[in-house]
């Protein structure tokens, strides 16, 4: 029996972005063989989704799928609707690039797929600390999915249901990218601005591309962020 096929398989939440990516990492040094999940719901950032089958091909994943579903015909995100601006300076409250329910969705495919595959196992790359107020990167939103996910699934019924982890829940942005250096991921595959252009290349002024590079400047590692214009 080779090495992948004795490792336990996992369903990964794969944005194309830092923190997906370094959970990705996690997940492989757990010895966990990765089935990644990445989601094309009518993002503006599509670019993200080139950078999630980077990231898979170059993070070890045993297979990567894109699923899609209309996230931009409900609206009501600066993410999926071209017509509301994404902000650039730090807000108060719930910003307008959050989507409404997307990780429930997510979760909710992620879910799915590993109920297919026999895997117990979910990772996210959620994160409370830089996560721009969203509410359902909490752990109180992982909790609450848990017990979800005991309750509607075949596997949780017959006792057995699925673990979710997310590792980088409590992680400051600069201990995300220290862990995943040391796992050996490349950060310049990964694709984390709101509005990158086409080729991935990052605005450098909306929150993401503020998080990630006050992260990088906090870890002392150099950022390989490649920005629109240079």
């Amino acid at each position: 029996m080779s090495a992948r096929m004795a490792e336990i398989p996992a369903v990964v939440l794969l944005s194309g972005g830092l923190d997906s990516a370094t959970a990705l990492a996690i997940a492989r040094e757990q010895r966990f063989a990765c089935h990644a999940l990445s989601v094309d719901y009518g993002q503006r950032h599509a670019a993200e989704l080139a950078a999630a089958a980077r990231v898979a091909a170059c993070g070890g994943a045993a297979q990567h799928r894109v699923m899609r579903i209309d996230l931009a015909g409900i609206g009501g995100s600066a993410l999926t609707d071209a017509s509301i601006a994404v902000p650039e300076q730090p807000s108060a409250g719930i910003p307008v690039t959050y989507v409404p329910a997307r990780n429930t969705i997510m979760l909710a495919l992620a879910l799915a797929w590993a109920e297919v595959l026999g895997a117990r196992d979910l990772f996210i790359g959620v994160n409370v600390l830089d996560s721009s107020g969203y509410p359902d990167c909490r752990p109180e939103f992982i909790a609450a999915f848990t017990a979800l996910a005991a309750l509607a699934t075949k596997a949780g019924v017959e006792g057995n249901p699925c673990r979710i982890h997310a590792p980088l829940i409590a992680w400051t942005k600069a201990q995300i990218i220290r862990a995943g250096l040391r796992l050996g991921v490349d950060y310049a595959q990964t694709v984390s601005c709101y509005q990158a252009d086409a080729a991935g290349r990052a605005c450098g002024r909306c929150d993401a591309c503020r998080l990630r590079r006050e992260g990088f400047a906090a870890a002392a590692a150099p950022d390989p962020t490649r920005y629109q214009g240079l």
